[in-house]
């Protein structure tokens, strides 16, 4: 096997890996509240306690992987993931658990952005790139079809374990990808450069208000009168078809301009959201979580490639930038959008929201080199 594989390898295993933190929790909601004796807000905080620490880390993993090589801090990453879910798998209460899910935060941030580094530093161009995106989707995805089922087995430790096993298992492939280029120095301070911001603004408006859809787009499908069943078939079409649409959209990088990319991207994430807002009929609905599934996907290696050429001295943290501007988002966005259902009849004044904003977004496109 190559460097170049392994390092493509790697960066796939530890990119999809340690994505499974981001959604393990919220699977298992209910046995964790009864464990903790606590409610589910309070459970939903856990997911707030790791994209703190998630967001927190971005650009000192990117500016680490770019002097001291992806590899180190994909290593780093690993054994704060594995750490973390060691202390929630102690037990105790609410309070501990926050901590534990704080330093795995530390781990799924820095991990998502020296998985990716791993690749581009292989020569993966937008191809293996939207790969690699397919692959963190996969692995938020899978987490939230399998830990409930293995919750017959362990109960309230499904999520923490299996989220340790697989931290595990990642080292493998990482520990074997050495012998890969790397920038060897940090770069100017990133902050400065306002090319990078409209580009981080177009991830944003893509991945970003995608996550938050798909956090609320169930509860919003069951108000209009949609069974559970249904609401959670129709609603995960926003982030499951992701797996596909994110490859596919580094292939045809290759093929169609990346502007068009993203435009296409931006409009039918703004489309999805009309139709889900309109809360018409089951079939409206669920187009609506398809279109907005399938185009917010595409664009995601052509961004990350305009975010690499645009910083070559510091590819690292151009991609923590841009990828911190989509956390944020989702930091921000995710309890606005519970306002918006809370004070609106039906929720679909979030959906709205989602809509105007990455319409909006396409303002950006026109000062972004993608």
């Amino acid at each position: 096997m190559t460097a170049r594989t392994r390092g493509v390898v790697a960066g796939l295993a530890i990119g999809g890996g340690l994505t499974w933190n981001v959604s393990n929790v919220g699977a298992v909601a209910d046995p964790l509240a009864e464990h903790y004796g606590s409610s589910l807000a309070a459970i939903g905080l856990l997911t707030t306690a790791l994209f703190v620490t998630h967001l927190a880390v971005q650009l000192p993993a990117g500016r680490g992987a770019d002097r001291f090589g992806s590899q180190g801090i994909a290593l780093i990453a690993i054994g704060a993931a594995v750490a973390g879910n060691c202390v929630l798998l102690v037990g105790g209460g609410i309070e501990l658990a926050l901590v534990g899910r704080a330093i795995v935060g530390i781990g799924s941030g820095a991990a998502f952005v020296a998985g990716l580094d791993l690749v581009r530093a292989a020569g993966g161009g937008a191809a293996l790139q939207g790969l690699y995106g397919g692959a963190t989707m996969a692995g938020g995805g899978l987490a939230v079809m399998v830990v409930p089922a293995l919750t017959e087995a362990t109960s309230w430790r499904a999520p923490y374990w299996s989220a340790a096993l697989l931290a595990v298992l990642a080292t493998v492939p990482t520990a074997l990808a050495g012998g890969l280029p790397r920038i060897g120095h940090a770069g100017a301070w990133i902050l400065r450069d306002r090319e990078l911001l409209p580009i981080g603004v177009l991830q944003a408006a893509t991945f970003g208000l995608a996550v938050i859809a798909g956090n609320w787009v169930v509860p919003l499908l069951e108000r209009t009168g949609m069974s559970p069943g249904a609401a959670g078939l129709s609603g995960g079409l926003i982030l499951f078809v992701g797996i596909a649409t994110r490859p596919l959209g580094g292939v045809l990088a290759g093929r169609i301009p990346g502007r068009l990319l993203v435009a296409t991207g931006l409009v039918g994430t703004s489309l999805g959201a009309v139709l889900l807002a309109l809360g018409g009929p089951l079939g409206l609905s669920a187009l609506g979580s398809l279109v907005l599934g399938l185009t917010a996907g595409l664009p995601f290696a052509v961004i990350f490639a305009a975010a690499q050429r645009s910083r070559p001295d510091a590819p690292g943290a151009a991609i923590a930038l841009v990828n911190a501007c989509a956390v944020l988002t989702i930091l921000v966005g995710t309890p606005l959008a519970g306002l918006a259902f809370e004070h609106g009849r039906d929720g679909g004044l979030a959906f709205a929201a989602i809509a105007t904003l990455s319409g909006a977004a396409l303002l950006a496109l026109r000062r972004a080199r993608v």
